[in-house]
């Protein structure tokens, strides 16, 4: 379980602004990946924060609710399918962080950053397995869920046959059978294997090259 320990060490060396930072949807095989920050106020805790992945639907929309009616800021950004393809997830989710950090105000002091670190000139500490170590991030990680939900469900509407609103775009059999009878949508990543594999086209011809010429492998960017 989540705790304050992180958020109140930092308080004592004299930090206020503290934002936890965490992304949803790195994994699926559709649509943005969404980010989320989050200034909680310690003197309006919120009971039951979790890791997003550990609550059950119903019971993030009402913890998402009481985050943004408590917290001191929040903010919700996202990278769409597009420039995941261009630039690869991980620097697609950098990116969405980066834009929701921008969007607090006031703004960070201080990240706690889920896993990842930001090209940032904030003070940082990025924790693995974050959501499930500090408030802050747990509750960046439910808004970042909650949001990217609710736009997987609108996108169900435009996209119908692929389940969008159930399987939230990842590589479940009724998505993987519909990306094999129907064939991907505009907004499925062509950069991942499955939507690559299920397209006629060869619209996606592969990610730069690192800096050591080595070809990205998909599997580097979910180290």
């Amino acid at each position: 379980m989540p705790t304050s320990r992180h958020e109140q060490a930092l308080r004592r060396v004299g930090f206020r602004a503290i934002a936890g930072v965490d992304e949803a949807g790195r994994g699926a095989l559709f649509g943005p990946v969404f980010a989320a920050a989050v200034v909680l106020d310690p003197a309006r805790p919120i009971r039951g924060l979790d890791d997003s992945k550990q609550l059950p639907a119903d019971r993030r929309e009402v913890l998402a609710e009481r985050i943004r009616e408590r917290a001191i800021a929040w903010a919700v950004a996202g990278a769409d399918a597009f420039e995941i393809d261009h630039c690869n997830i991980l620097e697609a989710s950098r990116r969405a962080m980066q834009r929701a950090i921008a969007s607090l105000r006031p703004a960070a002091d201080f990240l706690l950053i889920d896993a990842v670190k930001l090209p940032l000139p904030t003070p940082q500490r990025n924790l693995i397995h974050g959501d499930a170590l500090s408030f802050s991030i747990a509750a960046a990680s439910i808004l970042a869920k909650t949001a990217r939900d609710a736009a997987m469900a609108a996108w169900e509407q435009v996209f119908p046959g692929y389940g969008l609103a159930g399987n939230k775009g990842y590589s479940t059999p009724d998505h993987m059978r519909a990306l094999r009878e129907i064939g991907p949508t505009p907004l499925h990543r062509f950069s991942f294997t499955p939507v690559r594999q299920a397209s006629t086209s060869t619209s996606w011809v592969g990610y730069p090259l690192l800096l050591t010429d080595r070809p990205v492998e998909q599997g580097d960017l979910f180290a």
